[in-house]
């Protein structure tokens, strides 16, 4: 799967946008980000996988904690072939 599938796959589940969504402030550990969600940590462990194999999200280990953090470098390429696709649609509407 190429990395533009891996992030539009990620961002696909509200679940995984609400994490970005609260990294838009800085790192997070695994812990605190968890808290904001009524899942399980298996479960919250495969939102933190999926959007760190789509390279949406960065992760270092400090002893036993893992901090999060976005990628703003791939969010950045999405949403300009998002802004691409966008205004190339519009274009096409105005003929």
């Amino acid at each position: 799967m190429s990395a533009s599938n891996n992030a539009f796959k990620a961002i696909a589940d509200p679940a995984r946008r609400e994490i970005l969504r609260l990294l838009r402030s800085g790192e997070m550990t695994a812990g605190d980000l968890a808290a904001h969600f009524d899942m399980s940590k298996p479960t919250m462990s495969h939102h933190f996988a999926v959007l760190a194999d789509a390279d949406l999200i960065t992760r270092r280990r400090e002893g036993q904690t893992i901090w999060y953090g976005l990628n703003t470098t791939v969010l950045q390429d999405v949403l300009s072939w998002m802004m691409d696709l966008a205004g190339a649609e519009t274009k096409g509407r105005k003929k």
